[in-house]
Order: C-alpha cells, then structure tokens, then sequence
C-alpha cells in the first residue's frame, strides 16, 4: 500500500534515503527547487503530497546538511513534527531551533523555514490544508503563531507517538468506505493535541484582562491587514475603539505602541522577499503597499539599522 507523501525536508536527495528507510513505502512526487526566484518559493500540498492529508513517520541515518535541504521556502500547509530520535535544525523566520527528542514543532503556512543538519534521525510528520483543517482549530493555530520547539513530557509523548502511530494504520486502510473522513479526522486529532500542549503553556483566555483581549485581537488583524492597514487609527476603528485606547492596551500588554507592531511585521515580511528572493527593494516596497519607494526605503533602515541593501548583501555573504 503506498502513501502518498512528499518531502518535509525539502529535498530529492533526501526523499530517495527517505523512500528506503520510511515504515510506509513511498509514492514520491519529484518537484525540484529553484535555486533562484524572483519570489520567496512555496511548496504547495498538491505537489508535495497529492492529497490535502498526509502524515508518516521516518527513519533517517547519516543525513548530513545538502544543498537542496537549505532552500528556504513557505508551504501552502500546516505541517506538524514529532522528533523521537536524534536532532534537527531548522531555521525559521531567521530564527534558528535545534529539535531534539521528545519534542514538536508546528509550523504555519506564512513562515518561511528551512532545514539544516540532522543524523541518526526518527521523526514522526502530519500536514493538512486549510480545506481539512477543522476551522476552530485553525483560529487556535492562528493565535499560537509563532511557536518554538515545545519539548513533551514522558507521558504525553506516548500518547501523541501512540496517536501517529494509529494514524498511520488508518492511513493505509484505503479500501474503507469512509478512508477520506478517517484520515482527515486523525490528522485533524493529532493537530488537538498538538496545539492544546501549545495552549497549556500561554496563558488561558479565561484569565486574559481586558489589555490583553485587545492586544491579542489587535495582533490577529494586523496578520491579515499589515499590507494595507499601516495606521493604528485603521486598527482601532475595526476594533470600534480609540485610537490611544488600543495604544494603551498594546503598549500594557507589550511595552511597546502599536506602530512598533505595525513596523515590526512589514519589516519582517520585507526581510523575507529581500533574503529569499531576487525581487529589487522597489518591487518589494510595490508589494508590501509603499508606492513611495524613498519612504519604504527611510522606514527599513529606521527599523533595523541598516539599508534594505545592506540586509540583503549582508545575509547573502
């Protein structure tokens, strides 16, 4: 029976040591990566796995750091790791983790990531779209972004691991009448348990103040509007509160104002086209909302200290 999965190292060289060593064998659906893009390059779940579910579990041996491996790249998909042996690193929104047994990673469709050295390596995987997603769990997923490697505790590992392992069995009953609903459904579990974890380590909304109800809501719509929504009055009369009001929770909750926040998430999405991409700092400022290039161009060096330029040259020495 074949599962059909793609890669999620990101990788062919890697997906044919993968083929050999996975408990399930493997359809591979060969996609090679640009090493040049005039866009940061995204693999989408058609391509990589065929299917909106996919989950698996991978035994790797002496795998070191390739080339293919440290394309850096988005996913049009929720992707979930379970490290049970040996380590992985993984940089992600130029943040860099080391994953190590254990433990779990989730990674959100908006960040940019990419794999670097790993050996003597059993993970466990499962990613799934936005379509199969259960959509209360997809408003959890959006307000624990970003997340780091959380390391599980002995008893809740098991469980987990023992959930994936399940779900793998299922995944290859695919004579069953109701196969699609079944997948869909433990990869849809695996992702509760997963994010409840994530959950139980950040504070419970029951216990959030006022300050922080604002805060945290303001932060959600500036993740879909930071292209076209640049002023804290824009925020605030969605909120259908003030302007200083939204200040004042923001700056309580934070320590820093609102348009710190507004400044931050350009400049971060600026950092990804200018290092993963070839698009020139003009086409970047057009896209990020800036018809006034010399403005976007004040606003990058303001903001990390350095020119759009220099960021780029710097990162790509």
């Amino acid at each position: 029976m074949h599962l059909v999965i793609g890669n999620p190292m990101n990788t062919l060289q890697s997906l044919n040591k993968l083929a050999k060593s996975k408990e399930l064998p493997l359809q591979v659906i060969k996609k090679p990566m640009p090493k040049n893009t005039k866009s940061i390059p995204v693999n989408t779940m058609a391509d990589m796995f065929g299917a909106g579910v996919a989950i698996g579990r991978a035994s790797i041996k002496d795998l070191q750091t390739f080339e293919e491996a440290e394309q850096s790249h988005r996913d049009d998909y929720h992707i979930f790791f379970l490290q049970e042996k040996g380590n992985i690193s993984v940089e992600i929104d130029f943040q860099k983790y080391n994953i190590k047994p254990s433990s779990v990673i989730y990674i959100h469709p908006n960040q940019v990531h990419r794999m670097g050295a790993f050996e003597n390596v059993t993970a466990s995987f499962w990613a799934i779209n936005n379509e199969n997603l259960n959509p209360g769990y997809l408003k959890l997923l959006e307000d624990i972004t970003p997340v780091k490697p959380l390391t599980l505790s002995e008893e809740t590992f098991s469980i987990i691991s023992e959930a994936v392992s399940l779900c793998i069995k299922l995944s290859e009953r695919n004579h069953e009448k109701l196969y699609q609903a079944l997948l869909k459904d433990s990869c849809n579990t695996l992702v509760a348990l997963v994010a409840s974890q994530y959950l139980a380590e950040s504070k419970s909304t029951d216990t959030l103040s006022r300050f922080e109800i604002v805060s945290k809501t303001f932060k959600a719509l500036l993740e879909s509007n930071f292209i076209t929504s640049k002023k804290p009055t824009e925020y605030a009369q969605t909120l259908n509160i003030s302007a200083a009001y939204l200040n004042e929770c923001v700056k309580n909750t934070t320590g820093h104002p609102v348009s710190y926040h507004i400044q931050q998430r350009i400049i971060l999405e600026a950092k990804r086209l200018l290092y993963h991409s070839d698009k020139s700092v003009k086409e970047i400022a057009t896209e990020l909302g800036y018809d006034e290039y010399n403005y976007f161009s004040r606003l990058f060096t303001k903001v990390t200290g350095m020119s759009a330029l220099t960021f780029r040259n710097k990162n790509h020495d």
